[in-house]
């Protein structure tokens, strides 16, 4: 009998649980998605422009699937017959591993300069990052393909400013540290709701980050072609 005493082998690692659908974390293309959804029904009169407004000013402060799904809940999926089955499925049930991911782009300056301007298409999100640095985003000639364009700032020691027409929505979440935030206008709403949304987020740190509208500088024909393209 062998009565040496011997270590008990180590359990195997538990695989951990796979995550609900409800808790996946949100995409950008989850979040543009919704916004579509948000755009649809204030067109069709289901949300006013105010309710339009407070839900999209949430879109981008929450984090999981179930979360984005409670903003879209009350409203019919999109392109379904009114009273028909499918009209009254939620209208976003998330994305699986064939969704189409949102575009994004980086712009970068460090001790030099960077801009993007004149007749060009903005990704749904776009990042600056200035160090020592200067950037420009000049959006008043930009074909917007999407209905929510986000641009995240940061800026150390730099300086970015983006400009947007005046009949787009601009909003702006940030602070600064030594620095300067600013987006003006921000709060006031397109007349026309179904027009393009821009949301600045950004950190400044001995530097300057500004978003205005450009006085004189409109888009024609927005809501159309934004409908349009979705089409």
């Amino acid at each position: 009998m062998d009565l040496e005493k011997h270590p008990a082998a180590p359990a195997a690692p538990a695989a951990p649980a796979a995550p609900t659908p409800g808790g996946l974390r949100a995409s950008d293309a989850d979040r543009d998605r919704i916004a579509r959804i948000l755009a649809d029904a204030v067109a069709e009169g289901r949300l006013t422009p105010d309710e339009h407004s407070e839900r999209l000013d949430s879109l981008y402060a929450r984090k999981t699937v179930a979360e984005l799904d409670v903003l879209v809940r009350d409203l019919p999926a999109p392109g379904a017959a009114p009273g028909s089955a499918a009209a009254h499925a939620p209208a976003y049930a998330g994305t699986g591993s064939g969704a189409r991911p949102g575009s994004s782009e980086t712009v970068v300056a460090v001790c030099s300069s960077s801009a993007r301007k004149g007749r060009w298409r903005p990704p749904a999100h776009t990042r600056a990052v200035s160090v020592m640095g200067d950037i420009g985003i000049d959006l008043t000639q930009a074909v917007f393909e999407q209905q929510v364009t986000e641009i995240e700032v940061v800026c150390v020691l730099g300086n970015v400013e983006v400009l947007v027409p005046e009949n787009v929505t601009l909003r702006g979440h940030g602070s600064g540290v030594l620095g300067n935030f600013e987006v003006s206008g921000s709060g006031t709403d397109s007349v026309d709701p179904n027009a393009p949304v821009v949301i600045i987020r950004g950190f400044a740190l001995l530097g300057n980050i500004e978003a205005r509208p450009k006085p004189g500088s409109r888009l024609v024909d927005l809501a159309g072609k934004l409908r349009d393209h979705h089409r």
